[in-house]
């Protein structure tokens, strides 16, 4: 039979193991450096710091608890400045962020000069000139 304290120790790693794949994840999925950091500074702080926490439970009241409740709050303390150091030095760096205009695959200006409703003087064409794939447009869907 599984006691409370035992109970609440699975609860807590299964918490911290959690946070960690997504921690994980998010550092491999997100899109740029920023959106990275803030995924390893708040998942993967609420992971360690969960698991810390399961363990200090699971250990009896003394000198190693005491020094997991010490490392919680170190890492509660520098977890967030150190992923705060990293952003503010690569904005000081000119990094830029991720925007939602950066989701249409990376085109940039020069990709979009020849979209339908471009100036025609910046070099784009005229959507009332037709399509030049020979393709009916509605509204500038492809059909």
């Amino acid at each position: 039979m599984v006691t409370l304290t035992e109970a609440a120790v699975i609860a807590l790693l299964a918490g911290g193991l959690f946070f960690g794949v997504v921690a994980a994840v998010g550092l491999i999925r997100l899109p740029d450096l920023y959106t990275r950091t803030h995924s390893a500074s708040k998942s993967d702080t609420l992971g360690a710091v969960l698991t810390l926490g399961a363990a200090a439970l699971a250990l009896d009241a003394g000198v190693d608890t005491l020094k997991l409740v010490l490392l919680i709050v170190f890492m509660f303390i520098t977890n967030p400045t150190a992923a705060h150091a990293i952003t503010r030095a690569a904005a000081d760096q000119g990094i830029e962020p991720w925007t939602v205009e950066d989701a249409d695959g990376g085109a940039d200006e020069a990709d979009t000069d020849d979209a339908p409703g471009a100036d025609a003087a910046d070099g784009g064409r005229d959507p009332a000139d037709g399509d030049p794939d020979g393709a009916a447009t509605d509204g500038g869907e492809r059909r």
